[in-house]
């Protein structure tokens, strides 16, 4: 292959279209075709990897021929055995469960920039990794190094287009200069640079992606437990590799001063020569000049180095050492030498081998790597020894130049020759550079639907008169021993625990009752049953009332169970229950919980959901998680006959209001479904009666309790939305019962729900579109309301539940139940945001802005 040189900016450009032309051919092969391609390259350098050697020494005059090969080869065999079997081309992963898929595409274009040290074993290693990803590459070698660079490209790309690539794919410059190292730079896809300090610089300033790497400054500790046989000649062994050009390799060497002079008789046996004072200061004027490395001593041979400083040293010496104490920049010593030259320093222990290792790493090592001799059971020095290095290669026990290259010493280090800094070394990348960095992954993400659940109490009894068998199982099938009941003063004084604790006495259970409970129970009130809990320590807690005695109980349960729960971290907001930041501690360790509601309203007793007020700061820690399910519910409607009027009326609605968010809600499914409908169409048909006749009907007692329940398991499934959102803040701000505040919102929120455009829909992956209108109409036939089209099924659904309202009592607006005007419109802002943000909000099938909260609240106070 004939190319034209490129010299100038013209022929410059010439080579980068032709390359650009080549790779976008390239792009379209397969990895079947690839994988060919990469395999004959490889090759083909493999076996030039002597001539190539002998170039570059001969070139650049730095380094040991031997030793290249070395690197040639690793850059072919070891890279080839790397990535032969991964998957660069197309589909790269797929998984048809979750609907995601990922595609590999090359980058384009790389520039990669080659570095004297390394010449022809760099271009090898680049030019197969752009080969593997199916990127065209530019090469831009050092000017001392051209020849024996572009040489080795050659190889490569003769190789590569014998098997099938296209001629153009490689390019180079013959002719390297500063100005068209940028020109590339600026017009590549991708750098790769490997280079000093400030080629790398100009790398990432170029406003191309760049991976760059950083300098080395390795230090290698010598704990008093290492084996210093093994340590002091895997030194030697990587210090002389190439005379000392890889970057990973040993700059100083830090000895604990009990090993000292062991480390130091073993590096001399080994042919290392230690530098007098005189001779120290000779070096240290050779070795860095105006405060930068001496590019004269750089890869040359410890007796060519100790000459240039006037030191006379045997021919054959291996290292010259000098034995330094400051670890400062101005100590020559201890900047990165790039040739067999080491400096030694003595360490009072462990600590203090750390901070010097530390100060020198700061000294421009920082991200290279840092190497440590020791013994394997010494885990709390390595640890100390990790935890202190700021480095993203840490080597125990390996000559660092071989081990940091990777898969020589350790076969799970990737093999490179670009070796990432991270961001302490100033780089993008923290790890040994390989082909996933010069590929893009395209993501195909398909739509699925996350795994749904129901989750209700393991048992639930129902029917008039089912409690007392259903206690009998504590005995028969969990034999309890000890139950405590939470209770509030009215049920206690009015008997309402007396055929519990009959039935206890039967079944030989000890018990003891709290019967404290406030409305909207405090964090005090449920601390004091606490203690009651804790002195007693049941193996089940029986709740008896409505949503205050069992709020109260599930909290009293969490204290009992966990003495130090954290409920400001309990109560923190979730979008989906499984993925919440906070995880719900275990529950049901110490005691089982059973709930008996006296109420058809809250449906707690099959719901994980409790509120608790911290009387201190007014603050409502509202509840949510499984963990808080009881494990028995019993809804026996003779617990319920004697509900008065209010409570029947506004906890009525509740049941209603639970049933509608529950079907209309993002997250429904067909098995919350059947249960909302259901209890839809009981409140329609049973509330007005219970209300109006109480005992006197108990059929609609009972079908009131039922649907209650049913209403409650379908919202502990589906959850609520805004109509609960608006109500909880409407209630908290005004004093409002919770019914009531959520029968003044109803209406309005379902107009509001039922917009064909909603401004925001609701986000999960299985609502698909907006269609609150139609499930609401499905909803309203369920329970019998008819019309000649939806639209008037739609209003007349409306209609009817004004009119149940209207027969259960509920005024029309806020205002009626004497919520002062000013006091409103002064919290409205305050409480619209709180409403916002309330846990209900989320599953609205209408995603609300703050503004429309505002009007549904103004709407709903003044009636318009």
């Amino acid at each position: 292959m004939n190319f034209e040189i490129v010299e100038n900016a013209e022929t410059f450009e010439r080579m980068l279209a032709r390359v650009k032309e080549a790779q976008k051919i390239y792009a379209s092969y397969t990895q079947e075709q690839v994988d060919k391609i990469f395999r004959a390259a490889a090759m083909a350098a493999n076996q030039q990897r002597i001539p190539l050697a002998k170039m570059a020494v001969e070139e650049t005059g730095m380094g040991v021929v031997e030793d290249k090969v070395i690197k040639n080869h690793y850059a072919a065999e070891y890279i080839y055995n790397a990535y032969k079997d991964t998957k660069t081309c197309g589909v790269v992963e797929e998984d048809p469960a979750y609907g995601i898929k990922k595609i590999a595409e090359p980058i384009g274009v790389i520039a990669a920039v080659i570095p004297t040290t390394n010449p022809t074993s760099t271009a090898i290693f680049k030019t197969l990794l752009a080969l593997k990803t199916r990127n065209g590459i530019i090469i831009s070698p050092h000017p001392r190094a051209k020849k024996c660079t572009i040489e080795a490209a050659k190889v490569v790309l003769e190789a590569a287009v014998k098997a099938g690539a296209p001629e153009g794919l490689f390019g180079w410059i013959d002719v390297p200069s500063l100005e068209l190292t940028n020109t590339l730079m600026a017009e590549a896809d991708i750098i790769l640079a490997t280079g000093g300090p400030g080629m790398v610089k100009a790398a990432y300033s170029s406003g191309t992606p760049a991976l760059g790497v950083g300098a080395g400054n390795t230090p290698a500790i010598i704990d008093d437990t290492a084996d210093v046989i093994l340590a002091v000649n895997s030194i030697i062994h990587s210090k002389t590799f190439d005379n000392g050009m890889i970057c990973a390799s040993e700059q100083s060497v830090i000895v604990l001063e009990k090993v000292y002079k062991q480390v130091k008789d073993e590096f001399q046996k080994r042919g290392c020569y230690f530098l007098n004072k005189a001779e120290t200061e000779k070096v240290r004027k050779t070795i860095i000049i105006n405060g930068a490395l001496n590019a004269k001593i750089v890869g040359q041979k410890a007796h060519t180095i100790a000459a240039l400083a006037g030191v006379n040293v045997p021919e054959e010496t291996k290292i010259i050492i000098g034995e330094v104490e400051s670890v400062d920049i101005s100590e020559e010593f201890a900047h990165e030498k790039l040739s067999p030259v080491l400096a030694m320093y003595k360490a009072k222990n462990f600590d203090d081998a750390v901070e010097k290792a530390e100060h020198l790493i700061a000294d421009g090592g920082y991200g290279h790597t840092a190497s440590l001799y020791i013994h394997v059971s010494e885990k709390e020095k390595m640890a100390k020894h990790q935890a202190a290095m700021k480095t993203c290669r840490i080597l125990v026990n390996t000559p660092s130049s071989q081990g940091g290259i990777g898969d020589l010493y350790n076969f799970k280090l990737s093999p490179s020759l670009t070796l990432g800094c991270g961001s302490w070394g100033g780089n993008s990348v923290s790890e040994n550079v390989g082909v996933k960095h010069l590929i893009n992954i395209k993501t195909v993400a398909e739509r699925r639907e996350n795994m749904l659940w129901f989750r209700v109490p393991e048992k639930v009894y129902f029917k008039k008169g089912c409690m007392p068998v259903a206690l009998d199982e504590l005995k028969t099938e969990y034999n309890k021993k000890k139950a405590f009941i939470v209770t509030d003063s009215f049920l206690y004084k009015n008997g309402y625990t007396k055929p519990i604790t009959d039935k206890l006495d039967e079944m030989g259970i000890q018990y003891s009752c709290f019967w404290d409970v406030q409305p909207d129970p405090t964090l005090a009130n449920a601390l004091a049953g606490t203690e009651r809990i804790r002195s007693f320590e049941p193996d089940v807690i029986i709740a008896l009332g409505g949503g205050s005695a069992m709020d109260a109980a599930k909290i009293m349960w969490v204290l009992y169970e966990h003495p130090d729960a954290d409920f400001e971290s309990m109560a923190m907001d979730f979008m989906d229950i499984r993925k919440r930041i906070y995880k719900f501690p275990k529950m049901g360790e110490k005691a089982m919980m059973v709930a008996i509601p006296t109420s058809s309203g809250t449906g707690s007793e099959v719901t994980p959901f409790a509120i608790i007020t911290d009387e201190k700061t007014g603050t409502k820690w509202p509840l949510a998680d499984y963990e808080l399910l009881p494990n028995m519910a019993i809804v026996d409607v003779d617990n319920m006959m004697s509900q008065p009027k209010g409570l029947t009326s506004a906890s009525g609605i509740d049941v209603m209001t639970h049933a509608v968010e529950a079907y209309v809600s993002i997250m429904a499914t067909q098995f919350t479904d059947g249960l909302a409908l259901k209890a839809i169409k009981a409140v329609f048909d049973y509330l007005p009666s219970a209300y109006e006749n109480g005992a006197n009907d108990p059929i609609a007692r009972e079908k009131m309790a039922e649907a209650s329940c049913m209403a409650g398991m379908a919202f502990a499934n589906a959850f609520l939305g805004l109509n609960h959102s608006m109500a909880h803040k409407l209630g908290a701000y005004h004093h409002l019962p919770h019914g009531v505040a959520n029968a003044l919102l109803l209406t309005e929120v379902i107009r509001y729900n039922a917009a064909d455009v909603p401004t925001k829909m609701g986000t999960f992956s299985q609502y698909q579109y907006p269609h609150a209108k139609e499930r609401y109409i499905e909803a309203a036939r369920f329970a019998g309301i008819q019309g000649k089209n939806d639209d008037e099924v739609f209003e007349n659904f409306i209609k009817a539940l004004e009119e149940l309202k209207d027969k259960i009592g509920i005024k029309k607006t806020i205002k009626e139940y004497g919520v002062d005007e000013k006091y409103f419109l002064e919290t409205l802002d305050e409480m619209v945001e709180n409403a916002f943000n309330d846990q209900c909000t989320g599953a609205n099938p209408r995603y609300p802005l703050m503004s429309e909260i505002k009007e549904i609240y103004l709407k709903c106070y003044y009636g318009k």
